[in-house]
C-alpha cells in the first residue's frame, strides 16, 4: 500500500504482472488516470471511472469518488453520481459507461459542446489552498 497520496503519484507500484488493471484499479498502489485523459471527448471521465471502480472495490485509498472535481462533470452531464455508481457496480466497461453517459446527458450535448467543456475543464486548477499546494507540488 502506498504510504501517502503523494508517494502514490511519485512512485506508483505496479501490479504483480507489472501493469495497471483499469477494470479493477487499486488506487492504494497507483493513482487513477490523469484528469487530462479523455473518453468520448470528455476529459476527467476516465479518472472518474477509476475512482468509482476503486470505491466499489474498497481500493480507493486517498482518492475520493464524487469529489469537487467530479462535481464539474456531473454538472455538465446532468448525471447523478449514485446512478453512475450503479452502472459501475454492474461491471460495465469504459465504452459501456460512455454509452450510458451519452444516453443520459441532460441536456443533450453536441460534440462541439463536449470539446469546449473539456477545453475549459482542462484549464481549471484547484481553488482551495491545500489542494493548490498539492497540485503545485506534483505538477510545477
Amino acid at each position: 500500500m502506498a504510504k501517502s497520496l503523494k508517494s502514490a503519484y511519485l512512485a506508483p507500484a505496479a501490479t504483480q504482472s507489472g501493469g495497471v488493471n483499469y477494470s479493477a484499479p487499486d488506487l492504494t498502489r497507483h493513482p487513477p488516470r490523469s484528469p487530462r485523459t479523455q473518453l468520448g471527448g470528455f476529459v476527467h471521465f476516465p479518472r472518474l471511472i477509476d475512482k468509482a471502480r476503486a470505491t466499489v472495490a474498497g481500493t480507493n485509498g486517498d482518492f475520493h469518488f464524487d469529489c469537487p472535481m467530479d462535481h464539474r462533470f456531473w454538472s455538465f452531464t446532468g448525471i447523478k453520481p449514485a446512478a453512475f455508481l450503479k452502472q459501475v457496480k454492474a461491471g460495465k466497461s469504459d465504452s459501456e459507461l460512455l454509452a450510458y453517459v451519452m444516453a443520459n446527458l441532460k441536456p443533450k450535448r453536441s460534440p462541439s459542446e463536449i470539446k469546449a467543456w473539456s477545453l475549459w475543464y482542462s484549464q481549471q486548477a484547484p481553488d482551495n489552498p491545500d489542494s493548490r499546494a498539492f497540485f503545485n507540488f506534483l505538477f510545477c
